[in-house]
């Protein structure tokens, strides 16, 4: 019988020589932290494990108990808690936020660095030319993902296949170029270019069309919506590829 003021809980968690589950992990932690006096149970083997779900009719684990009342698996307890669940299907533009709130610091850091000064023309740059690179590069961890993603709406890759392999090797290179400063003559033509077909094929598909789908610029695997954050890729490109190729630029010190 629990005699202080303290809430109970129970868990049961794997904690295997070859595995701790990262789920109980967190149950255990969240229910410390909420003030709970836990019992925490390890399943030390599969079999153990395997007992234990055919026992209680469950399918996963981590499993908690509060005051003798299953509660279930760990998201089972952050809605108990009242705390939200992320819900994978669910579309979201915290990957474009967090990409561009984090460039945007490099390009600040890096302005410090060799101007000693954040509010540079060249942080602005150098903020589209890293945000360039770190899109390329989420769209060239899986470039299946995003070319089969990238087809659903861009009217160039729609009528040549390749053009969606090409796309995000095209918008690194230009973005790496344009940190440099170096070869305007060949980066700004390739952002014009990329970034002109993209704002046209996003438009018709979202403003045109009425069509509802995901985002490819943050990779295949996002869900970002098609529509503004897209649309504000492609008019970046386009806008840094005119300043660029049109407006002198400085010596670096």
């Amino acid at each position: 019988m629990n005699t202080d003021n303290r809430k109970h809980a129970v868990i049961h968690r794997m904690v295997m020589p070859e595995h701790v589950c990262p789920y109980g992990m967190k149950a255990l932690h969240l229910l410390n932290s909420r003030g709970y006096e836990v019992e925490d149970h390890w399943l030390r083997s599969r079999a153990e494990t395997d007992a234990f779900k055919a026992e209680h009719g469950v399918q996963t684990t981590p499993q908690i108990w509060i005051e003798g009342r299953r509660i279930g698996g760990h998201d089972d307890l952050r809605r108990h808690l009242g705390k939200k669940v992320a819900d994978p299907k669910a579309t979201s533009y915290q990957p474009v936020v967090a990409l561009f709130v984090l460039t945007a610091l490099m390009a600040a850091a890096a302005s410090y660095a060799v101007h000693g000064d954040v509010f540079t023309r060249r942080a602005a740059e150098w903020f589209i030319g890293f945000s360039m690179c770190v899109l390329a590069l989420l769209k060239l961890q899986n470039v299946e993902t995003f070319s089969s993603m990238f087809l659903n709406y861009d009217l160039l890759a729609r009528r040549w296949v390749p053009y969606s392999y090409v796309y995000p090797f095209a918008e690194g290179l230009a973005g790496v170029l344009m940190v440099a400063g170096a070869l305007t003559w060949l980066s700004a033509p390739i952002a014009l270019f990329i970034g002109g077909i993209g704002a046209v094929s996003v438009f018709k598909a979202v403003y045109i069309d009425g069509r509802q789908l995901k985002c490819a610029c943050v990779g295949g695997a996002s869900n970002v919506p098609l529509g503004f954050v897209s649309l504000t890729e492609n008019l970046m490109m386009i806008g840094m590829a005119l300043w660029m190729w049109l407006a002198p630029h400085p010596a670096m010190p």
